[in-house]
């Protein structure tokens, strides 16, 4: 096929190239005839022209009478100004009077319109990822991805780490998520896995001496989806030799800064925002506290406050160690349904109810609970809050634990249901002095709360040698994760180096000597070869892509997706596979119970 290459992209001209030749290739957008005059959108991925065919040109006419949406075409002719002028576009002040037209290829009709406000079903674009792609609000997803991917490139190289590409077939060490199993034909009954991180082998780089290693990777985790999560994602991986938390959080803390300098033009501060786990959890409820909601909602301990008051329910909480606390909606008309519609939420955590008092603009107090508590109470909670008439607080008691990520979550309800985060915001948090362990009251045993090479804090160490369960549970690592708008977008630690500790941790978390060498043998003994202190971090690219392109799902900054079921509608994977296969690698499938 001899068709005149392309002089010009259909994003590029403007009345500064009017009276030029030039030839476009491209898909046709629409096609409109205008008693006789015939308008064509081309489309590629950079942007859209239009193409003016008159009827004298009657074979260039006849050509453009047959053509359909989304025909691929190469298109010459004079750029000429446009009579009326398209301001949405950076084409909108020219056209094309078209001098040859030829078409490369057809196309069937699509199983929907091609354009930024797609009425077609998630399902539908999924199938048809390929023309969903040609979208321009998704092209530019892929077009902010693509800077991010040459900033970080640029941006390690600059800092002096190494590039190391790690296995995609490793062994399997479950420890969270399920492992993504791969069948050895050679290896008879014997599997791979699909890393979940490149954990254990950036470990094994610093022992090898690469003391700065950065990968952006494939990760793989079989566990339920959501938006948020997909069964195949891409983080960059970073670690570092001699170094302590700062160390690290100064690495990536100037990445992101380049990232948002370049990318939206945005200056972020010269130091994030630092808040322990325990100022997380007793202030927002959560280990990734959103800090873009308005209106100082912050939670509120009223235990010592409440004490003495007639009030069943708080007295009952107290009496078995729990606490009472609140949060505040400032100057927001609440009423008795929103209140109800609220209540019913928090039950869903497992309360009876909600306390609330109302705080009325003529200065009343507005509460079923507001007769069992004398003024005294009142105005020590009004002080706590430093309330104003119009506000409202919400209080909950129980659990201490339950009752802050109780409020967290009603503080995130009240945020989205009365508009109060600011959505103009990054508002980066580095949440640090995570415990090292969970205790399962059930199982009678500890887990590691992060991963078990993660290092304790200095002061904590001697509890490692404790029998005490407070004790343990009080440990804190030296982990960190890096929270923007309410997403974790980092998770990282500073890691066990020494075979001492590393013994104590695997001792706590009942991992026997034969388990953990099962396990993490090969990691264990190049430990032993002088492994020098490190740490190091692991950033969610896809979710900070989908953060800088205003998205909340995930899904759109990758190419390919999966759906909530693990499943690819396009190339219809997974799929069965022949007994041949199968009996090959010596698998038989059994009827699912």
């Amino acid at each position: 096929m001899n068709f005149r290459k392309r002089t010009h992209t259909c994003g590029e001209l403007n009345i500064k190239n009017e009276n030029k030749e030039v030839t476009l290739n491209g898909w046709v957008s629409k096609k409109r005839d205008l008693g006789g005059l015939l308008f064509i959108d081309l489309r590629d991925r950079y942007g859209i022209t239009q193409l003016k065919i008159i009827p004298e040109n009657k074979d260039i006419y006849d050509t453009a009478l047959k053509l359909g949406q989304e025909y691929v075409i190469s298109a010459s002719g004079k750029v000429l100004k446009r009579e009326s002028i398209n301001k949405n576009i950076p084409t909108g002040e020219i056209e094309i009077e078209l001098t040859g037209i030829e078409i490369l290829n057809e196309s069937e009709v699509p199983p929907f319109v091609i354009e930024d406000d797609v009425k077609a079903t998630d399902e539908l674009r999924l199938k048809y990822r390929y023309l969903d792609l040609r979208r321009k609000s998704l092209t530019d997803n892929f077009i902010i991805r693509n800077q991010a991917y040459q900033i970080v490139h640029k941006y390690f190289e600059k800092h002096n780490f190494i590039e190391v590409e790690t296995p995609m077939l490793m062994k399997s060490t479950p420890e969270g998520a399920r492992d993504y199993l791969v069948p050895s034909r050679v290896h008879y009954g014997k599997f791979y896995a699909l890393p979940q991180s490149p954990q254990l082998y950036k470990q094994i780089l610093m022992v090898s001496g690469f003391d700065r290693y950065v990968q952006i990777c494939k990760c793989f985790r079989d566990e339920d989806l959501r938006a948020d999560r997909q069964p195949e994602f891409t983080q960059i991986d970073l670690e570092m030799s001699f170094v302590g938390q700062d160390d690290v959080f100064e690495i990536v803390e100037g990445m992101f800064k380049e990232i948002w300098k370049e990318i939206k033009g945005i200056d972020l501060p010269e130091r994030f925002t630092r808040m322990s786990y325990d100022e997380a959890m007793s202030t927002y409820g959560s280990d990734k506290p959103d800090l873009r909601i308005t209106g100082d909602m912050k939670i509120v301990n009223l235990t010592e406050t409440v004490k003495g008051s007639e009030f069943k329910v708080f007295n009952d909480a107290l009496e078995s160690g729990g606490i009472v606390a609140g949060i505040k909606l400032s100057s927001k008309e609440v009423s008795r349904k929103i209140i109800d519609g609220l209540t019913e939420f928090v039950k869903k955590s497992g309360f009876g109810g909600l306390g609330y008092l109302k705080f009325n603009p003529d200065g009343t107090v507005q509460s079923p609970v507001v007769k069992f508590l004398n003024e005294n109470i009142i105005e020590n909670i009004k002080k706590k809050f430093s309330t104003e008439k119009g506000d409202t607080i919400f209080i909950l008691s129980g659990e201490k634990m339950k009752v802050f990520q109780t409020l967290g979550q009603l503080r995130l309800k009240l945020a989205e249901d009365f508009g109060l985060t600011d959505k103009s915001k990054y508002e980066f948090v580095w949440v640090i002095d995570f415990p090292l362990f969970r205790y399962e009251a059930d199982d009678k045993r500890f887990y590691a709360e992060h991963h078990v090479f993660t290092m304790p804090k200095d002061e904590y160490i001697k509890f490692l040698d404790s029998k005490d369960v407070n004790e343990i549970e009080s440990i804190r690592a030296n982990c960190y994760d890096l929270v923007l708008n309410g997403h974790e977008v980092i998770s990282g630690s500073i890691r066990i180096h020494k075979p001492e500790l590393q013994k104590k941790v695997f001792d706590i978390i009942g991992l026997s000597d034969e388990e953990a060498k099962m396990k993490f043998g090969f990691i264990l003994e190049a430990f032993r070869y002088g492994a020098p202190p490190h740490g190091g971090a692991a950033v969610g690219f896809d979710r900070i892509i989908a953060i800088l392109c205003g998205l909340n799902s995930i899904t759109d900054t990758i190419a390919f997706p999966k759906t909530l079921k693990a499943s690819s509608l396009m190339d219809e994977c997974p799929s069965e596979v022949s007994k041949e296969q199968l009996d090959e690698l010596g698998i038989e499938i059994k009827q699912k119970k």
